[in-house]
């Protein structure tokens, strides 16, 4: 028996996943992080997994990490890397609840990244029910924070990365359906402007808005993306009262380039901010960065096995290197063979129409199982 006759069943593993869609979890709310890491750590433990809750820090929700059993337990093997926070706030289940509409499966989540770290647990329960040993022993971590750059996590991950051989992020597949094979690198920013407070009404010229600098700002940031090196604005906060000239302003930058000097050069312009203009204090501070992952022979060689599985499956998987950071640039980073993005397929991620094909889920599992069978 192999990977191929596993019998996958689409609607059991609907019934499976939709109580972790209706589990809103975004990343600032711990508590519902948990709850949702509680589900996994359930349903990773009823397909015989040996559970470890890892508590939050810095804010946010913990991790589990779930150790199969195996001949050889604790040497080095397979780390399926996922995260079980969204983007979505609570309550966007009433936006976009989970329906299915023809080969269509909606929720928050889903496809970022819920369906793929579904799939691989199923994956992994098949493969134990088959009565099949992997070749190597098989290790999940589920991880809280990766939509704000990992803040928390990071060390766990490499960590939990060097004790293994290999690392599979079941992060949602490419448009095409494609793998990811590197990831450009990420820096984001946090950027404060501050003025001088006073009436809006009759005091105007004796105050010095930091939001009209912060506008001016925000504008001379994003003119400085190039081809090689891009930024983006994408969050600000300022004012309380529109009658008083606001004294302060932040705002949070996204940079991403497809090499590390392009980036570092970007770092340097950020940071070069930083300053006094008209009165207005102008601070520019680093947030937390992901480094650039260049495939090397290892990512490739667990490409081209995935791409022979998928053959067998029917379909013809594609990769190349994609913007967008994910846990797989530190692993990929740190030379440690990584294949990123062999998650399910859908569209609309980091949107209110977020959903993924229906026929993919056991498309990716098998994928998944024939990895986990097939890796030495």
């Amino acid at each position: 028996m192999d990977h191929m006759s596993l019998p996958f069943d689409t609607d059991e593993m609907l019934k499976g996943l939709k109580p972790w869609i209706e589990c809103e979890s975004p990343t600032f709310d711990a508590a519902a992080v948990d709850r949702m890491m509680d589900l996994a750590a359930y349903d990773l433990a009823a397909a015989g997994a040996e559970i470890e809750r890892i508590p939050g820090r810095m804010g946010f929700g913990g991790s589990v990490r779930a150790r199969f059993p195996h001949k050889d337990f604790g040497k080095p093997g397979i780390l399926i890397s996922g995260h079980l926070d969204t983007v979505h706030p609570v309550g966007t289940l009433e936006v976009n609840p989970w329906r299915i509409e023809g080969n269509k499966v909606y929720g928050p989540g889903i496809q970022d990244m819920k369906g793929g770290n579904y799939v691989s647990i199923e994956a992994i329960r098949q493969i134990a029910l088959a009565g099949l040993e992997t070749p190597l022993p098989v290790t999940v971590l589920f991880t809280p924070d990766e939509e704000v750059g990992t803040p928390s996590t990071r060390e766990l991950i490499e960590m939990e990365a060097r004790k293994n051989k290999y690392v599979l992020v079941p992060e949602p597949a490419k448009p095409d359906g494609g793998a990811v094979t590197g990831r450009f690198a990420i820096a984001r920013f946090n950027v404060r402007t501050r003025g001088r407070p006073s009436h809006a009404g009759w005091a105007l010229k004796d105050g010095r808005s930091a939001i009209a600098a912060m506008a001016r700002k925000i504008l001379e940031i994003e003119a400085m993306t190039t081809e090689d090196c891009t930024f983006s604005v994408g969050v600000v906060h300022a004012g309380t009262w529109v009658n008083c000239v606001s004294s302060s302003c932040e705002a949070e930058v996204l940079s991403m380039a497809k090499r590390q000097e392009d980036l570092d050069k970007g770092v340097e312009a950020m940071l070069a901010l930083n300053g006094e203009e008209n009165d207005v204090v102008v601070e520019v501070t680093r947030g937390v960065t992901r480094p650039v992952w260049e495939p090397d022979d290892g990512v490739i060689a667990m490409y081209e096995l995935a791409r022979d599985i998928g053959k067998e499956i029917g379909f013809d998987l594609t990769h190349g290197s994609a913007g967008g950071g994910s846990d797989g640039n530190f692993t990929g980073a740190m030379g440690i063979p990584t294949l990123d993005s062999i998650g399910v397929r859908g569209a609309g991620l980091h949107t209110l129409g977020e959903y993924i094909e229906l026929d993919s889920l056991e498309e990716r599992a098998r994928l998944i199982a024939g990895m986990l069978l097939k890796l030495k």
